[in-house]
C-alpha cells in the first residue's frame, strides 16, 4: 500500500476487533474512504484523540484502492472544540454527518467542501439551525429534487410570487395560487437566498424565529415527500428544539 496525505472528516465509526475501528472518512482527494484505525481503542494509542466522529483534518494513511486503507496519524485542521462542548451545537453537528454520508450514497459530486465549510462556520458561533436548513437546501440539488426558487413551480413566472410550498415544488406565483400556505414575503427572499448563497463567505447571519420556523417547515416537508432521507437524528433535533 502506498503513504499518501489526505484532507478529511471521520463521518461515522465502528469498533473493530478488540481494539480497533473502522472509520468512514469523507476525503477532499477521493470521497468517502474506509479507514482501519489500528489499537485506537487502547488507553495509550496515539490514535484514540482522532479515531472519533468529527475529527478534521490531514489524514496520513496507507492508502488501499477499493480497500481498507489504514491510519497512520492526524494533523488536525480544526478541534471543533466550542462546538462539541455545545448539545445543540454537536447535535447539528452530528446530523450533518449523517446527512452528508446518506446523501453521498446517492450522488457522485464531493460534498467535503460544503460539509466542512458548513461545520467551522457552527464553530466560529453562528446559527446551527440557519446553517443546516442552508447545507439542506443545497443538497437538495445533489439528490437529483431541487426546487423551484427561480420562478414559479407550475409556470414558471419569476413575478407575483405569493408563497412556496413542498407539494408544488417551490415557489408559486399569483396566477397559479391554489389555496397553498401563505409564507412571508421575508421568508420568500430568504429561501432563494438560502440556496444560492456561499456558505464559506458568510460573514452576518441573522434572521428572525417566526421567518426561520417558515422556512425549516417548507424543507422539512420536502425531504419528506421528494428524498426518502428519514433519519434518526434529525428527529432527535426536532426534539431538542422543542425543549430548547
Amino acid at each position: 500500500m502506498t503513504i499518501k496525505t489526505v484532507e478529511g472528516v471521520v463521518l461515522h465509526e465502528t469498533n473493530y476487533s478488540e481494539t480497533s475501528k473502522i472509520l468512514n472518512v469523507l476525503t477532499k482527494e477521493y470521497g468517502i474512504i474506509g479507514v482501519l484505525s489500528k489499537g485506537c481503542r487502547s488507553l495509550k494509542s496515539k490514535l484514540r484523540s482522532v479515531s472519533t466522529k468529527l475529527t478534521y483534518g490531514v489524514f496520513h494513511i496507507y492508502y488501499k484502492e477499493n480497500g481498507l486503507s489504514t491510519l497512520i496519524g492526524v494533523d488536525m485542521k480544526n478541534s471543533f472544540r466550542t462546538l462539541k462542548m455545545d448539545l445543540k451545537k454537536i447535535s447539528y453537528a452530528t446530523f450533518l454527518l449523517d446527512l452528508v454520508s446518506q446523501v453521498s450514497k446517492q450522488t457522485e459530486e464531493n460534498l467535503y467542501d460544503s460539509l466542512t465549510g458548513t461545520l467551522e462556520k457552527i464553530e466560529e458561533g453562528f446559527d446551527p439551525l440557519v446553517l443546516t436548513t442552508i447545507l439542506e437546501l443545497k443538497l437538495l440539488d445533489s439528490l437529483g429534487v431541487k426546487p423551484m426558487v427561480d420562478g414559479c413551480a407550475y409556470c414558471g413566472n419569476e413575478k407575483r410570487i405569493v408563497t412556496f410550498h413542498s407539494g408544488a415544488g417551490g415557489y408559486v406565483c399569483e396566477d397559479c395560487y391554489q389555496n397553498e400556505k401563505i409564507y412571508s414575503d421575508k421568508a420568500i427572499k430568504l429561501l432563494r437566498l438560502f440556496y444560492y448563497v456561499d456558505i464559506s463567505k458568510i460573514s452576518k447571519l441573522e434572521v428572525s424565529s417566526p421567518v426561520m420556523a417558515e422556512i425549516v417547515e417548507f424543507v422539512d416537508d420536502y425531504y419528506d415527500r421528494y428524498t426518502g432521507l428519514f433519519l434518526k437524528s434529525k428527529k432527535f433535533l426536532q426534539e431538542l428544539n422543542k425543549v430548547c
